[in-house]
């Protein structure tokens, strides 16, 4: 029989039980020894990969950087198994009022933009290096209203991003910063009367989770993990409330290329300077 795998995953919701209680199942009954470790931050999972506590770890993009640059420094290759079909080629946007006299991003020169928890890429992170990509600078130019709901848990949540939304709506900010579709998601719970916001701009397309391990550590279970999964099936009907849960329709092979954008995002603002130096000297 193969070593069990060990997967972790961050309890974002109350669902993530269910979700991960069912694929365990899942994977148990196709005859991979299976079990999963949950935990309450993204950073503590990271760290339990290195330390070897898991085999795989159900990461956010962030969590993905943070994983690829230790491994890197530490002379250790991260792998990309895996993601959903819904973490490729999202956009997040920056949202103004209709009534606003903002027409370019130029405009939010001394304005106020609300943004989600500061650890989150698709509300704070990559839309704040699209604006000072673009000739303004966070903090220096406009000022940043930041909505930190649930720090360590990288914006796998809408609470930041309904906070700033609710914000400009109320007029305490002049624009926010949220991921597309959350915009649509608040737009049909009527969240806001339609025609009263609009996109001022668009960030370029990025991806999103992936499932991440450390190459050379528990190669076959890892193999057996990855074919497993994408060969499951929306059309069984013990997999497709599983994936309506988890937001996808199908598993697709990993990649890297969506990442970019993140990756200048902590670069610019030196993001992940303390963690990945902290966890060099740990596991050094």
């Amino acid at each position: 029989m193969n070593k069990k795998l060990t997967l972790g995953a961050v309890a974002y919701c109350p669902e993530v039980v269910t979700i991960w209680d069912g694929f365990k199942a899942w994977f148990q009954s196709h005859g991979l020894p299976f079990d999963t470790i949950l935990y309450t931050n993204y950073e503590s999972q990271v760290e339990a990969l290195f330390a070897g506590h898991i085999d795989v770890a159900w990461n956010s993009p962030l969590a993905w950087i943070q994983s690829e640059r230790i491994a890197r420094n530490l002379g250790l290759e991260a792998l990309a198994i895996a993601m959903r079909d819904t973490d490729q080629d999202l956009s997040s946007l920056i949202v103004v009022r209709s009534d606003a006299e903002l027409d370019r991003i130029e405009d939010l020169r001394e304005k106020v933009v609300g943004v989600g928890a500061h650890d989150s890429p698709q509300a704070n992170l990559i839309p704040l290096n699209h604006l000072a990509a673009q000739g303004i600078t966070p903090h220096v130019d406009f000022k940043v209203l930041p909505f930190d709901t649930l720090l360590g848990k990288h914006g796998d949540h809408i609470g930041g991003e309904r906070e700033a939304f609710v914000a400009l709506i109320e007029g305490r900010c002049d624009a926010a910063c949220l991921i597309e579709g959350n915009y649509q998601a608040f737009e049909r719970e009527g969240l806001v009367k339609a025609g009263s916001t609009r996109v001022l701009s668009t960030t370029a397309h990025y991806d999103h989770c992936c499932f991440t391990a450390i190459a050379g550590r528990c190669d076959v279970s890892i193999d057996q993990f990855a074919k497993l999964l994408l060969s499951m099936s929306y059309d069984d009907e013990e997999i497709r409330p599983l994936f309506d849960l988890e937001n996808l329709t199908v598993w697709l092979p990993g990649r890297t290329k969506g990442f970019a954008q993140l990756n200048e995002a902590v670069d610019r603002f030196g993001y992940l300077d303390d963690f990945v130096v902290r966890m060099n000297k740990q596991f050094a």
